[in-house]
């Protein structure tokens, strides 16, 4: 059954559906407030903290998926050339570095202007791509901060096809 199936005759509350979508996933969540959430979600590379949050304001659901990270000081100008490089390949969300907060973090908002109702699929899929973004991009993100290799030499890991697997 798709989730969106869950919820045909349901007008749930955005923050409703996400606490649903993580419970079906069995993932770690906190419901934080009446319209935010925080979850916990394995990947490959890290487990990724993500909070969405919606704004009656100007309507959207905006989501944060991040993880922590301290590059060398003097890696910084090459994370954010890389940054530059991974968000031109970005179609939806985009990656920003929290200094101050020491935090990698990939930013998407989900704009449901005039009363539109997101849908589970569209959440989940919204969670999903944020995760596979950030797993896409870790090890081109390690190669730079650590491996002190250039940005132009770290993207290409992110966009080499993997064939087979190890």
């Amino acid at each position: 059954m798709a989730l969106s199936e869950q919820f045909l005759e349901e007008d749930l509350h955005p923050i409703d559906i996400v606490e649903h979508i993580a419970e079906h996933h069995d993932w770690d969540f906190d419901r934080i407030g009446d319209d935010q959430i925080a979850m916990a979600v394995e990947g490959q590379w890290r487990t990724y903290s993500i909070t969405l949050a919606w704004s009656n304001y100007d309507e959207t659901l905006r989501m944060v998926c991040s993880f922590e990270m301290e590059p060398p000081t003097d890696r910084e100008a090459k994370l954010y050339e890389l940054l530059n490089k991974m968000n031109d390949q970005c179609w939806a969300g985009a990656f920003t570095y929290w200094a101050n907060q020491k935090l990698m973090v990939y930013r998407y908002g989900l704009v449901l202007a005039g009363g539109q109702m997101a849908s589970p699929d569209q959440i989940d899929t919204m969670i999903s791509a944020a995760v596979l973004s950030a797993e896409r991009y870790y090890p081109a993100i390690q190669l730079v901060t650590w491996g002190n290799r250039t940005p132009e030499e770290a993207i290409q890991v992110a966009i080499a096809e993997a064939y087979g697997r190890a």
